[in-house]
């Protein structure tokens, strides 16, 4: 480490010499160096292609209701490195993060003095949660996969309490397999031998492809489907939404969102805490109710100014629910549609970009390039959204200028939404702090 570096600093500069990713049998390595925190933890753990973040949220928020200590680890973060590490549902103090950085560290040099290579980027913050959590003395961790699942750097833990698969697209398709059931198969890596599985099941060939090796694994599965809730209504911004429980308990529940995915997205929190069998059977209803209410996940359809949101839908299945919920949003307000987007270059931008022109009722568009080495370049953007979409086209060099651009002709008779890249929410997010609007 650098003289004056701080641990950001040296975290971010790992991909600079770390290219490779170690496999499952040496992460168990440094974590038996470590002693094997995650051996004594309670874990659930989530995989997917799009919402587990937020499924994430959603089970941290009612185990809290619920009167656990529970530590929550997600990627990406938005605008701090320590979003990733949640403790109680607070991102995790500077003391904490640096006690822990320094133990990894630590860690890192024994291992590599011993001739593993030095973690990668993903693995040293894999490393630090766990270390973070034990010495948090949490009660139960929700654990978010990194990539894929099957090879995952969070799949070598061995026992949890459940796994949770949410929707499954086409994304990460140099990893993970060119068709929706090959990135499945990957995602259904993280079942355990006996151990339940929760998934999304609104699509009958990922639905076999998991049910499968649910049944291969000899896991008890349950299988959800908008079969399983009835929205009673929307109002206020918020859905009010009957769920049926895995035993036809029926559950009442409010989800504050405008975004109907979300509704989905609580259906499989509230099976996997059903079946985690953490909750009292007394209280699961009052806890699943007001846990809900309280949740909060920034950058999904977040309406951070009045008509204005940000969304960090970024590959095709995303854009497909955020443009249903966008065009919603416009009948119910009777308004029509500005955007503002940005894409990274290894997305299908090709056709995010079509849906969306294709759909919104827009008057204009922003394109920019965001701030990293994989955004795509704004004139790329600008070409896509001519062929796309009949309205204005104004291109910026940052996101930050063309957001107030954006905001500045903002008026009464449009709503703004911002999607495309959860790199593009970060920046807004930090541009709205700086200006202070956060």
């Amino acid at each position: 480490m650098r003289c004056e570096e701080t641990a950001e600093e040296y975290i971010s500069r790992i991909p600079m010499w770390t290219k490779k990713k170690n496999s499952l049998e040496v992460i168990r390595t440094f974590l038996m160096e470590l002693g094997e925190p995650d051996e004594a933890m309670r874990i659930i753990h989530v995989a997917g292609t799009n919402g587990k973040g937020s499924v994430c949220a959603f089970l941290q928020s009612v185990f809290l209701q619920a009167g656990y200590q529970v530590g929550t680890f997600t990627s990406p973060h938005l605008i701090e490195i320590r979003e990733r590490f949640c403790v109680n549902g607070e991102m995790t103090s500077e003391s904490a993060f640096s006690d822990s950085f320094k133990t990894v560290q630590a860690l890192s040099e024994r291992m590599m003095k011993r001739g593993y290579s030095h973690p990668s980027y993903f693995e040293f913050l894999f490393y630090m949660a766990m270390d973070l959590f034990r010495k948090s003395n949490v009660d139960l961790v929700i654990l978010e996969v990194g990539l894929g699942g099957r090879l995952d750097t969070t799949n070598v833990i061995r026992h949890p309490l459940v796994s949770v698969i949410t929707s499954v697209s086409m994304d990460h398709m140099e990893y993970l397999g060119d068709t929706v059931e090959k990135i499945a198969s990957e995602k259904a890596g993280i079942i355990k031998k006996n151990i339940p599985v929760v998934f999304d099941g609104n699509q009958q060939n990922v639905s076999e492809v998991i049910r499968n090796r649910a049944l291969e694994q000899e896991s008890p599965y349950y299988e959800t489907s908008s079969h399983c809730y009835r929205i009673i209504r929307f109002e206020d911004n918020r859905f009010y939404v009957e769920f049926t429980g895995v035993n036809g308990h029926v559950y009442q529940a409010v989800i504050p969102s405008v975004a109907r995915y979300q509704v989905m997205n609580a259906l499989l929190a509230l099976r996997a805490a059903e079946v985690s069998g953490l909750l009292s059977s007394e209280r699961a209803g009052e806890q699943i109710r007001e846990g809900f209410l309280r949740m909060n996940w920034p950058a999904r359809m977040e309406e951070v100014y009045p008509g204005v949101f940000l969304d960090g839908a970024h590959n095709p299945g995303g854009i497909e629910e955020f443009v249903w919920t966008a065009l919603n949003l416009c009948t119910d307000r009777k308004k029509r549609a500005n955007l503002l987007f940005s894409a990274v270059s290894d997305k299908n931008y090709h056709d995010m970009i079509k849906m969306i022109g294709n759909s919104l009722p827009l008057d204009e568009v922003a394109v920019t390039h965001i701030d990293s080495d994989r955004g795509l370049e704004t004139d790329v953007i600008f070409r896509e959204f001519e062929e796309a979409a009949c309205c204005t086209i104004t291109g910026f060099s940052g996101a930050e200028e063309a957001f107030f651009y954006m905001l500045d002709k903002q008026d009464d008779d449009h709503l703004l939404f911002c999607a495309g890249s959860l790199y593009l929410m970060g920046e807004l997010k930090a541009a709205l702090r700086r200006n202070g609007y956060d």
